[in-house]
């Protein structure tokens, strides 16, 4: 059972053990955002995967081994998730100021954090001390993790089993205000929709017209297009397109297309400052998420620790 915050998540956790933790993870990130702006995008996706997936426990950074098929293979994950390299540089750089005090969960939530800040969107404070889950399971994100297909309805129902609001639904939805998504994930709205042999009635002409050359039938479906208007900016520019009929993905226009959604989906197209207040609030509650289950500080985020059984084992 997934459950809201532990009694051990708090404000400035690491200021004795890791003072400079918070100026570690960001001089990483700026440099990730002058080498390949993009992927603050795709940091900023691992804390939904990872925490809608047994709690916010790195489970998703486990590659997999000859006895466990981990995460990373998953229907939502794989050829979709990326820049897992950033947190391994990340970790590495606090490795060496504080070694084995920083969790792997904690880093997936502050550099989700950075990556909207650096982008032009809100920055906040978070909680801290998650521990390191040992284990992963691909059938675990595979049985919870939404599919680019997926309607307003299924999402409002899975977002519910979280205590997450149909407004935190709409507002983490933002998040797509930057990156970019493949053509593999809007091929059925462009010439199939719901089986109809049509496509979706709720693109904007021009806006089909664009992605009808952007992803042919024939095309690379790993070819990638622009998930908003202004693809490396954190702003509300992604609930004015949805507004217009220009969401990339399904799971994106269906908020505006369904009653209990689209009211939120106009207040954050004229109002960013609601959206951005709505954000932080959505991104801490997804943080707050957690399974009662044995833990540690990973010291590689990709592989538990050899000895972990010399370690404290703690719940998460």
């Amino acid at each position: 059972m997934i459950t809201g915050a532990t009694a051990q998540l708090r404000h400035g956790y690491y200021s004795e053990t890791c003072p400079k933790a918070k100026s570690i993870v960001q001089d990483v990130m700026k440099v990730a955002l002058i080498q390949e702006p993009r992927s603050l995008a795709s940091v900023m996706r691992l804390q939904f995967h990872d925490c809608f997936v047994n709690g916010c426990d790195a489970s998703l950074l486990l590659d997999d081994t000859p006895t466990m098929l981990g995460e990373k293979l998953a229907l939502a994950n794989i050829n979709s998730l990326r820049s897992y390299e950033v947190v391994d540089q990340v970790k590495e750089a606090l490795e060496k100021v504080c070694p084995g005090v920083v969790s792997c969960a904690d880093i997936i939530i502050m550099v989700s954090r950075d990556a909207v800040s650096l982008t032009g969107g809100p920055y906040w404070e978070v909680k801290l001390g998650r521990l390191d889950s040992l284990t992963a399971r691909k059938e675990d994100s595979d049985n919870v993790m939404p599919s680019p297909r997926s309607n307003a309805t299924f999402l409002i129902g899975l977002f519910a089993k979280f205590n997450l609001s149909v407004k935190d639904l709409v507002a983490l939805s933002g998040s797509h205000s930057i990156g970019k998504a493949r053509c593999f994930s809007i091929i059925f709205r462009l010439y199939n929709q719901s089986g109809s042999g049509r496509p979706d009635p709720a693109i904007d002409p021009k806006f089909r017209q664009k992605l009808d050359k952007l992803c042919p039938l024939n095309v690379d479906q790993n070819i990638t297009g622009d998930l908003d208007a202004t693809t490396v900016k954190f702003d509300n520019q992604y609930f004015r397109d949805l507004v217009a009929g220009r969401g990339f993905l399904n799971s994106d226009q269906t908020l505006f297309t369904f009653p209990e959604t689209r009211e939120f989906v106009k207040l954050f197209s004229i109002d960013q400052g609601e959206f951005f207040k709505a954000f932080v609030k959505g991104m801490i509650k997804m943080g707050d998420l957690t399974v009662d289950q044995p833990g540690e500080v990973r010291k590689n985020c990709r592989v538990v620790n050899s000895h972990s059984s010399k370690f404290p084992m703690h719940p998460s």
